[in-house]
């Protein structure tokens, strides 16, 4: 799927559109001195006009050579790989799904696990015990931070704290 300078103009002018109409409602909300809630909504979309301008900076300076070959994996002769996809939208879903009633630090950490396994190029090793420490890790530091520093409650699930 080789995409051309039309295409990529169109999608830099919906960023910039997206980003200045999110400015615009942005400005429509009360503001006080100083830094409130309205930062970063002011932020992002000072970022999304931004990355909008540089996509289309980028799309209109593209050469004819990058225009061929859109992705690497197409570059490289590669197929893309539709069953990941789906597999990581199942594993979302189940996410959703199973959140509340099994947990946050239970969930996250089998959500994590098995989508790094989904990840994992199918010429490389799953190496399963750096995987389920990295999903370990990042559940409860996220976990504990969410609880311990923003005040905001996870869903426990089964643990029940």
């Amino acid at each position: 799927m080789a995409t051309n300078k039309k295409t990529e103009l169109a999608i830099a002018g919906c960023m910039l559109a997206v980003g200045i109409g999110y400015l615009l409602m942005t400005t429509q909300l009360p503001h006080h001195s100083g830094i409130d809630a309205t930062f970063v909504p002011y932020l992002l979309s000072a970022l999304l006009c931004m990355l909008g301008a540089l996509h289309m900076l980028a799309a209109v300076k593209m050469p004819q050579a990058v225009q061929a070959a859109s992705t690497p994996d197409e570059a490289a002769g590669e197929p893309l790989d539709a069953k990941a996809v789906v597999k990581t939208l199942a594993l979302i879903v189940a996410y959703i799904a199973l959140l509340k009633t099994v947990g946050f630090p239970i969930m996250t950490t089998i959500y994590l696990y098995l989508q790094f396994i989904v990840l994992t190029p199918v010429n490389q090793k799953v190496n399963h015990l750096v995987y389920v420490l990295i999903a370990l890790i990042t559940s409860a530091v996220v976990y504990t931070l969410f609880r311990e520093a923003f005040d905001l409650m996870l869903p426990s699930g089964l643990f029940g704290f």
